[in-house]
């Protein structure tokens, strides 16, 4: 029978859960950059702000590996998702970015898809932070990233076939493309730690 002997520090998954609830608070911001009549200005700050924090939790789990003698689990584990979560706050953040830099006047309702899956996708990575601790019912959580990954995928292509059908002038299409590909490379973000999760738990297991 082998035996965990590592201690319990409850403190590294409090940083995870506070750095997956950023990620539901950055899709709710895409979610309104997306709102007709939204002031962009004000979300987009907003949306600094919100990335700021993330920044701040992101240090917190780096300066909490380095003064650890002992940690939950593998410090390159750690370090890999707390990297992975920030990377994908800093894509949400460059989309919002993007669509005030940009000042693009209709945004594509199609976009709307790919931002329902980041808001789901957010929900379920921070419900998921919490069951770290005891590596339980986590097989259900990195199986539906996946499917929704492969629903943002779907909608990516459609997006970007609506964009090359000659319904956008030229220079609106490579705004939207870029706005686009934000959008998809959160969703991709999320699927790396998803798989990143469930590397840890075959690990621990």
């Amino acid at each position: 029978m082998a035996f965990r002997f590592r201690p319990v520090d409850a403190s590294f998954y409090d940083l995870f859960a506070e750095s997956a609830q950023h990620l539901v608070v950055g899709a709710g911001l895409l979610a309104e950059m997306l709102a007709d009549g939204t002031d962009r200005e004000a979300v987009a700050q907003r949306m600094r702000e919100a990335e700021h924090a993330a920044d701040e939790t992101t240090h917190a789990i780096v300066r909490r590996v380095n003064s650890t003698f002992v940690t939950p689990f593998d410090r390159e584990d750690i370090y890999n998702l707390a990297s992975g979560l920030d990377d994908v706050m800093d894509m949400m953040d460059e989309a919002v970015d993007l669509i005030l830099l940009y000042e693009v006047g209709q945004l594509p309702a199609e976009l709307s898809n790919q931002v329902e899956v980041l808001q789901r996708c957010a929900e379920l990575t921070s419900a998921a932070m919490p069951r770290l601790q005891a590596m339980k019912d986590l097989d259900e959580y990195w199986i539906e990233i996946n499917r929704l990954e492969n629903t943002g995928d779907k909608s990516f292509r459609q997006i970007l076939a609506s964009l090359f059908s000659g319904t956008y002038e030229a220079i609106e299409v490579l705004k939207l493309k870029d706005i686009v590909e934000s959008l998809e490379g959160a969703i991709d973000a999320f699927e790396k730690v998803a798989n990143i999760v469930e590397q840890i738990a075959v690990k621990e297991s």
